[in-house]
């Protein structure tokens, strides 16, 4: 992104490493339960809230129970591996995989004969996944998981590599979200599958919510209404993107702090969900 960008024309425009950089620290103190505030959106959350979030998006009482402590950080807007309909022996990359919550989940139906590989830029989340794995694998007898300290803009893998690739609520974290397809092209094994949970605009927000400070971090104006086209100009096919606005309207409901104040920005009557969205993208690398 750069300054001849329309959507850096209020000024708000930040060169891509900065941003970068800027995700890094506030994902590191999540890690590290260093990030003040209550929200889920933004900050993490408490167990029993991150339990009710994750419900509400679709994953079970017995996957919930097979996790480690702290592995679902309350980050989710999706559940991309429910969407993805995994099976034995896939092997399955998580784009962000943060405390390890979805490379789990997906360990437990690749089995044995399968792999879940997480990638994330924070140092202190792949600490954090590699001892949770250890406790899944004691948990589950499965010793199918890895992580992997890279950025989802140059993925650590090798091409044609994965049959699945999974994400939940973090390419709207990227500066440069035409790379992020890309590379998922290039690591997917022919006919490989995309399911991806992220953030999509219905329209665009009002400027000021960019004054917002945690926007940016709780998947608000990283959002972007080209995301169909993105992905097809990246290579896939047979793409589908379908809606589900339960989250933003679960997080409203929550009275989650960032929402809230995202409020404060909307005309009169409005609500976030006039606005945004979650959206499950489902696509395939051809053969």
């Amino acid at each position: 992104m750069n300054c001849t960008d329309k959507k850096c024309c209020e000024g708000n425009c930040k060169p891509e490493e900065e941003v970068r950089q800027q995700v890094r620290e506030q994902y590191s103190k999540i890690a590290t339960q260093k990030c003040c505030g209550t929200g889920v959106s933004c900050c993490g959350s408490a167990p029993q809230a991150a339990d009710q979030l994750a419900k509400t998006l679709g994953y079970t009482v017995e996957q919930l129970k097979m996790l480690p402590e702290g592995a679902n950080m309350g980050l989710s807007c999706g559940n991309p591996s429910d969407v993805a309909s995994l099976k034995e022996g896939d092997i399955v990359l998580d784009l962000g995989s943060g405390g390890g919550m979805d490379v789990f989940v997906a360990g437990l139906t690749v089995g044995q004969t399968g792999r879940a590989i997480g990638v994330d830029m924070t140092a202190a989340m792949i600490d954090k996944a590699r001892q949770n794995a250890k406790i899944f694998t004691e948990r589950s007898g499965l010793s199918n998981v890895e992580f992997r300290l890279g950025e989802i803009e140059h993925l650590p893998c090798a091409d044609s590599s994965v049959d699945v690739v999974i994400s939940n609520c973090v390419l709207n974290l990227s500066q440069n979200k035409e790379q992020v397809w890309r590379e998922i092209f290039r690591v997917l094994k022919p006919n490989g599958r995309v399911s991806i949970s992220d953030m999509a605009l219905l329209k665009l927000l009002p400027p000021q919510v960019k004054q917002v400070v945690n926007a940016l971090y709780g998947g608000v104006t990283g959002a972007v209404l080209e995301t169909q086209k993105m992905v097809e100009n990246a290579g896939l096919t047979n793409v589908v993107l379908k809606q589900k606005p339960e989250y933003v309207a679960a997080m409203t409901s929550f009275n989650d702090p960032l929402y809230k104040e995202v409020i404060n920005y909307l005309p009169k009557d409005a609500t976030p969900s006039d606005y945004l969205s979650a959206v499950e993208v489902q696509a395939n690398k051809p053969k």
